[in-house]
Protein backbone atom coordinates (compact mmCIF):
# COMPACT_ATOMS: atom_id res chain seq x y z
CA UNK A 1 0.00 0.00 0.00
CA UNK A 2 1.16 3.76 -0.91
CA UNK A 3 1.10 6.25 1.27
CA UNK A 4 0.67 9.35 0.24
CA UNK A 5 3.54 11.29 1.89
CA UNK A 6 4.12 15.45 1.60
CA UNK A 7 6.84 16.34 0.16
CA UNK A 8 9.10 19.09 2.24
CA UNK A 9 8.14 21.81 0.10
CA UNK A 10 4.18 21.39 0.41
CA UNK A 11 4.53 21.01 3.95
CA UNK A 12 6.99 24.46 4.18
CA UNK A 13 4.32 26.03 1.76
CA UNK A 14 1.33 24.92 3.98
CA UNK A 15 3.03 26.73 6.96
CA UNK A 16 3.75 29.72 4.79
CA UNK A 17 -0.08 30.17 4.23
CA UNK A 18 -1.07 29.41 7.54
CA UNK A 19 1.50 32.10 9.00
CA UNK A 20 0.28 34.25 6.21
CA UNK A 21 -3.61 33.87 7.76
CA UNK A 22 -1.73 34.62 11.21
CA UNK A 23 -1.34 31.30 12.80
CA UNK A 24 1.02 31.24 15.34
CA UNK A 25 1.93 27.65 15.42
CA UNK A 26 2.72 27.43 11.60
CA UNK A 27 4.80 30.22 12.15
CA UNK A 28 6.93 28.40 14.61
CA UNK A 29 6.78 25.30 12.80
CA UNK A 30 8.30 27.27 10.29
CA UNK A 31 10.56 29.03 12.34
CA UNK A 32 11.72 25.37 13.66
CA UNK A 33 12.31 24.44 9.57
CA UNK A 34 14.04 27.73 8.84
CA UNK A 35 16.18 29.08 11.88
CA UNK A 36 19.15 27.18 10.94
CA UNK A 37 19.42 28.01 7.44
CA UNK A 38 18.91 31.40 8.62
CA UNK A 39 21.52 31.44 11.36
CA UNK A 40 24.08 29.49 9.15
CA UNK A 41 23.66 32.65 6.56
CA UNK A 42 23.86 35.83 9.42
CA UNK A 43 27.06 33.90 11.15
CA UNK A 44 29.06 34.05 7.54
CA UNK A 45 27.76 36.99 6.48
CA UNK A 46 28.14 38.38 10.37
CA UNK A 47 31.25 36.72 11.63
CA UNK A 48 30.29 36.89 15.19
CA UNK A 49 28.02 34.62 16.93
CA UNK A 50 26.29 37.10 19.32
CA UNK A 51 25.68 39.18 16.54
CA UNK A 52 24.43 36.39 14.11
CA UNK A 53 21.88 35.39 16.78
CA UNK A 54 20.36 38.99 16.73
CA UNK A 55 20.20 39.16 13.51
CA UNK A 56 18.43 35.82 13.16
CA UNK A 57 16.29 36.92 15.87
CA UNK A 58 15.36 40.34 14.04
CA UNK A 59 14.52 38.25 10.88
CA UNK A 60 12.52 36.04 12.26
CA UNK A 61 10.76 39.73 13.78
CA UNK A 62 10.41 40.90 10.59
CA UNK A 63 9.22 37.79 9.09
CA UNK A 64 6.34 37.99 11.25
CA UNK A 65 5.45 40.98 10.32
CA UNK A 66 6.00 40.95 6.45
CA UNK A 67 5.59 37.38 5.56
CA UNK A 68 2.23 38.98 3.88
CA UNK A 69 4.35 40.41 1.72
CA UNK A 70 5.24 36.98 0.32
CA UNK A 71 3.36 36.32 -2.94
CA UNK A 72 4.83 33.13 -3.98
CA UNK A 73 6.67 34.58 -7.74
CA UNK A 74 9.70 32.66 -5.73
CA UNK A 75 9.91 29.55 -4.09
CA UNK A 76 9.92 30.64 -0.24
CA UNK A 77 13.14 29.60 0.88
CA UNK A 78 14.55 32.18 -1.80
CA UNK A 79 12.39 35.11 -0.54
CA UNK A 80 13.85 34.62 3.03
CA UNK A 81 17.43 34.22 2.39
CA UNK A 82 16.82 37.90 0.30
CA UNK A 83 15.66 39.13 3.02
CA UNK A 84 17.88 37.76 5.69
CA UNK A 85 20.86 38.68 3.74
CA UNK A 86 19.29 42.57 3.67
CA UNK A 87 18.79 42.07 7.27
CA UNK A 88 22.12 41.19 8.19
CA UNK A 89 24.01 43.78 5.97
CA UNK A 90 21.28 46.47 7.69
CA UNK A 91 22.24 45.11 11.37
CA UNK A 92 25.80 45.21 10.09
CA UNK A 93 25.88 48.86 8.89
CA UNK A 94 23.76 50.10 11.99
CA UNK A 95 26.35 48.18 14.44
CA UNK A 96 29.70 49.03 12.16
CA UNK A 97 30.17 52.53 14.23
CA UNK A 98 30.69 51.30 17.53
CA UNK A 99 31.75 48.05 16.21
CA UNK A 100 34.82 49.94 14.54
CA UNK A 101 35.98 51.31 17.72
CA UNK A 102 36.73 47.84 18.90
CA UNK A 103 37.97 45.85 16.18
CA UNK A 104 39.71 47.06 12.76
CA UNK A 105 37.30 46.20 10.03
CA UNK A 106 39.93 45.86 7.38
CA UNK A 107 40.70 42.67 9.49
CA UNK A 108 37.39 41.55 10.83
CA UNK A 109 37.29 38.55 10.86
CA UNK A 110 37.08 35.92 13.67
CA UNK A 111 40.10 34.90 15.60
CA UNK A 112 40.96 31.11 16.19
CA UNK A 113 39.35 31.14 20.03
CA UNK A 114 35.96 32.65 18.73
CA UNK A 115 36.00 29.99 15.31
CA UNK A 116 37.08 27.05 17.43
CA UNK A 117 33.71 28.11 19.52
CA UNK A 118 31.50 27.11 16.67
CA UNK A 119 32.36 23.39 16.63
CA UNK A 120 29.66 22.52 14.09
CA UNK A 121 31.48 24.45 11.55
CA UNK A 122 33.11 22.51 8.40
CA UNK A 123 36.45 23.41 7.34
CA UNK A 124 35.35 26.31 4.61
CA UNK A 125 32.62 28.02 6.88
CA UNK A 126 35.49 28.34 9.49
CA UNK A 127 38.05 29.73 6.56
CA UNK A 128 35.37 31.94 5.30
CA UNK A 129 34.86 33.31 9.01
CA UNK A 130 38.43 34.27 8.77
CA UNK A 131 38.35 36.50 6.10
CA UNK A 132 38.14 40.80 6.27
CA UNK A 133 34.67 42.01 6.03
CA UNK A 134 34.07 43.06 2.75
CA UNK A 135 35.41 39.71 1.29
CA UNK A 136 33.42 37.91 3.13
CA UNK A 137 30.14 39.62 2.32
CA UNK A 138 31.02 39.34 -1.13
CA UNK A 139 31.91 35.71 -1.58
CA UNK A 140 29.48 34.60 1.07
CA UNK A 141 26.35 36.36 -1.01
CA UNK A 142 27.96 34.97 -4.89
CA UNK A 143 29.96 32.55 -3.75
CA UNK A 144 27.24 30.34 -1.68
CA UNK A 145 24.35 32.27 -1.87
CA UNK A 146 24.38 32.89 -5.76
CA UNK A 147 23.89 36.99 -6.22
CA UNK A 148 25.27 38.13 -8.94
CA UNK A 149 27.97 41.15 -8.23
CA UNK A 150 25.48 43.23 -9.80
CA UNK A 151 22.81 42.82 -6.71
CA UNK A 152 25.54 42.12 -4.44
CA UNK A 153 27.32 46.13 -6.04
CA UNK A 154 23.51 47.42 -4.67
CA UNK A 155 23.30 45.62 -1.42
CA UNK A 156 26.76 46.62 -0.22
CA UNK A 157 27.40 50.28 -2.15
CA UNK A 158 29.80 49.59 -4.45
CA UNK A 159 31.08 48.77 -7.72
CA UNK A 160 30.46 46.19 -9.78
CA UNK A 161 34.28 45.91 -10.21
CA UNK A 162 34.80 45.89 -6.45
CA UNK A 163 32.63 43.44 -5.67
CA UNK A 164 34.18 41.22 -7.97
CA UNK A 165 37.52 42.03 -6.93
CA UNK A 166 36.77 41.20 -3.22
CA UNK A 167 35.44 37.69 -4.42
CA UNK A 168 38.79 36.94 -6.46
CA UNK A 169 40.58 38.27 -3.04
CA UNK A 170 38.51 35.83 -0.79
CA UNK A 171 38.86 32.80 -2.95
CA UNK A 172 42.76 33.78 -3.14
CA UNK A 173 42.74 33.89 0.75
CA UNK A 174 41.00 30.76 1.16
CA UNK A 175 42.86 28.69 -1.05
CA UNK A 176 46.22 29.96 0.53
CA UNK A 177 44.58 29.28 3.63
CA UNK A 178 43.08 25.85 2.78
CA UNK A 179 46.64 24.60 1.44
CA UNK A 180 48.56 26.11 4.69
CA UNK A 181 45.96 24.03 7.14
Amino acid sequence: MLVDAKHPFDELDDLVKRTQQGDQVAFAALYQQCHRRVYALCLRLLADQAHAEDACQEVFVQLWHKIAQFNGQSKFTTWLHSVTSNIAISYLRKHKNWLQKVVSFENSGMDEASIALCGDLNGLDKLVLRLPERARLVFVLHGVEGYRHEEIAVMLDMAVGSSKSQYHRAKKLLQEWYEND
